[in-house]
């Protein structure tokens, strides 16, 4: 992909984001160097395009710095912006305010998600070793019976020589596979996208959905959630897992049967670290909540706090290579939106 712009500082831009997203997006060191490549057609982002004059500030913008609470770019919009070329988005998915007519004109798009995932796969990567060191029951029992420790009645501890099935090689997967380098662990991935030989190169195995949750001793979710993958481990995939297997889910609640994980949990058969559920937020009467055997977290996985600024810092690092005359170095692909988040 080459880039359709100008050199530095003369490419015309504007931010579209949500009302006070850019300084949560942006450090003010960001800012400034941002202001330093491009030529900013007004301060302050446009958050909504219906506004008084909005799009007519915009006529000239080649360029779109958009983040969270980005309004809806279609043809309507596109109209009224003639010379734009690209957008590059600070933040995780595009698929909520993106139409089709942006990729039909042609329009570049690059976005921050792999910067997003790094947080989501340090998270996981903590959640694997946390749950097979079953810190959670470990934790429970010490505030149920005051005892020091015992291990009477729990699954096997510990991530020496066990197996870890991945389902996605998505950005999260790909980076929680690096991670997992450190562990003494052998790496199933089940993603139907995924061929022989790039597994190699990845140094995992590919294997079928029903053999990566039979063999695993944790099975971490990293896929998309689109209509093909919902409900993707049901009560089949559930019953296949051995006795005290952990799962992790980061992606979303609806890629796992939400009932019959309930009861395999329920029951004590398995593990899980939950930071993502279905329904999201978990209803307060919901059995989950007080188990030994899980962890539920309310959708911390990915970027916040002072890991925020990452997603900033990633857009500004795209748009200098735009002002380079470099490629997108993360590219949103039309041929892709299919089959990613």
């Amino acid at each position: 992909m080459t880039t359709k712009l100008q050199q530095a500082g003369t490419i015309k831009a504007a931010f579209v984001m949500g009302r006070n997203v850019l300084p949560t997006l942006f450090s003010t060191e960001d800012q400034a160097r941002l202001r330093g490549i491009v030529r900013l057609v007004r301060d302050q982002p446009v958050s909504d395009f219906s506004a008084p004059g909005a799009l007519g500030e915009l006529a000239d913008t080649e360029l779109l710095i958009t983040g969270w609470g980005a309004p809806v770019i279609d043809g309507r919009v596109l109209d009224q912006l003639p010379r734009l070329r690209c957008i590059v988005h600070a933040a995780g998915t595009v698929k909520t305010f993106l139409t089709p007519e942006v990729y039909q004109r042609g329009i570049d798009v690059s976005s921050s998600a792999s910067a997003n995932a790094v947080p989501v796969a340090e998270f996981t990567f903590a959640a694997i070793v946390m749950g097979l060191k079953r810190a959670r029951r470990f934790s429970e029992q010490l505030r149920t019976t005051g005892a020091s420790r015992s291990t009477l009645g729990f699954p096997s501890i510990g991530t020496n020589g066990v197996t870890i099935g991945l389902i996605g090689a998505s950005r999260v997967g790909r980076l929680v596979i690096g991670l997992l380098k450190n562990l003494d662990a052998r790496v199933l991935v089940y993603d139907p996208y995924l061929d022989a030989v790039e597994a190699s190169r990845l140094g995992v195995e590919s294997v079928g959905l029903d053999q990566l949750c039979s063999l695993s001793d944790v099975v971490s979710v990293h896929a998309p959630d689109i209509a093909e993958t919902r409900g993707l481990i049901g009560r089949r995939q559930l019953e296949l897992m051995k006795d005290g297997t952990l799962v992790v889910n980061t992606a979303r609640g609806a890629l796992i049967d939400s009932a019959a994980l309930t009861e395999e949990l329920v029951s004590g058969r398995l593990d899980a670290y939950l930071d993502v559920t279905d329904p999201e937020p978990l209803p307060s009467g919901s059995p989950l909540h007080g188990l030994p055997n899980v962890v539920i977290t309310p959708h911390i996985a990915g970027a916040l706090g002072n890991e925020v600024h990452r997603l900033g810092s990633h857009a500004v690092t795209e748009v200098r290579r735009l002002s380079e005359g470099l490629p997108l170095a993360y590219p949103v692909l039309a041929a892709d939106l299919a089959r990613i988040a």
